[in-house]
């Protein structure tokens, strides 16, 4: 029996030109960009992945399939070890996302031309970490908000810009009552209010945060825990003092004092929403102040309702989180499953005890 001929896959007959190589670049390119955008993906998402590109492509100074761990661990082990966190960890997901895009459309195309085979440079030893790093976020008692709350709403009643504070206090006690983030509060459209749906009243949130650079995921957030009534009172005796037409489409729920061309009320700004919290934290919870923000707003919401007794999916569903796991990091302060262990052990080893004595 002859042995059967083995093709070398490591090796191409004709090397190709540089223009070649050039050219193809460009075209896989081109198609990561088309491929992103069919995904769904905003534009600016796939922008941020372009940029990223780019800059390691610029660093390595060849295609980057072209690339091998030996690369990627220089790169990040030194190139950018000075960054922030979330620049590296962006960087590796959107060269690792092209990568699987390569492997998916290129891979045969790309070993009849280079002779080389499409692997990733990014491996579980020499991706970027950032998890481990995330502080934890021990949000405030319910008696310390109820404190801060109790009193910026007593303020509203004396305060020289009664509109500018309604508008934030209502924000905050929102994000506190229904877990939304900040740029979620901010995008909000008063045609978002929908009060015929379930038995409070509902929010179309558009612009929830996406999974991995998936782009904005959409819900439909229940006005549960008094988010109902915060609303109602907003918008019928708040609101109008920023926009007399209720009906403009694109009005946001939380207009600012600007004015857009047109005469009718610009959208707030995110800064606006901490500078509000932070200021009332100064006069009303003080020894908070640098720690109370927006984000601790959302972790305390979570908190609070896993306390009343919401299971977990219910508030992964409410804050919009694609993960149970990421869930369960925001209610794990009040979890009781060790406190839990830690008696049951003893119990059961006096059973056990009993079992043998009997």
């Amino acid at each position: 029996m002859e042995l059967a001929s083995v093709r070398d896959l490591s090796r191409r007959p004709v090397p190709a030109t540089v223009e070649e190589i050039e050219a193809f670049e460009t075209d896989v390119l081109s198609g990561f960009v088309l491929a992103r955008a069919s995904a769904g993906l905003s534009d600016s998402t796939v922008r941020n992945d372009l940029s990223h590109l780019e800059q390691v492509r610029e660093w390595f100074g060849a295609p980057l399939w072209a690339m091998e761990p030996k690369d990627a661990d220089a790169y990040f082990g030194k190139v950018t070890r000075g960054n922030s966190q979330a620049t590296r960890l962006a960087r590796a997901q959107s060269l690792s996302t092209y990568f699987t895009f390569l492997e998916l459309r290129f891979r045969a195309e790309l070993h009849e031309l280079t002779g080389q085979l499409v692997q990733c440079p990014l491996d579980e030893m020499n991706w970027p970490r950032g998890r481990k790093d995330i502080g934890l976020r021990i949000p405030p008692t319910d008696a310390e908000i109820d404190v801060l709350f109790a009193g910026w709403r007593a303020e509203l009643t004396t305060c020289r810009k009664f509109a500018t504070a309604a508008r934030n206090y209502t924000a905050s006690r929102l994000m506190s009552l229904i877990g939304l983030r900040v740029n979620e509060v901010r995008c909000l459209d008063l045609d978002d209010m929908r009060w015929e749906l379930g038995r409070f009243g509902k929010l179309h949130v558009r612009f929830g945060k996406g999974s991995q650079g998936s782009g904005p995921r959409q819900r439909v957030t229940p006005l549960i825990n008094g988010a109902d009534r915060l609303l109602r009172w907003y918008i019928e005796d708040v609101w109008g003092l920023f926009d007399e037409d209720h009906t403009r489409p694109g009005a946001p729920l939380f207009p600012s004092e600007r004015r857009n061309a047109d005469g009718s009320a610009a959208r707030v700004s995110p800064e606006s929403y901490r500078r509000g919290l932070r200021e009332a934290a100064q006069v009303h919870l003080p020894h908070w102040v640098d720690l109370l923000t927006p984000h601790v707003l959302r972790h305390y919401c979570a908190s609070q309702l896993y306390g009343a007794g919401m299971d977990l999916i219910a508030i992964q569903e409410l804050l919009g989180h694609w993960w149970i796991t990421t869930t369960m990091r925001y209610v794990h302060v009040h979890q009781t499953h060790v406190e839990d262990a830690w008696i049951a052990g003893p119990q059961r080893a006096a059973a056990r005890m009993e079992g043998l004595l009997g």
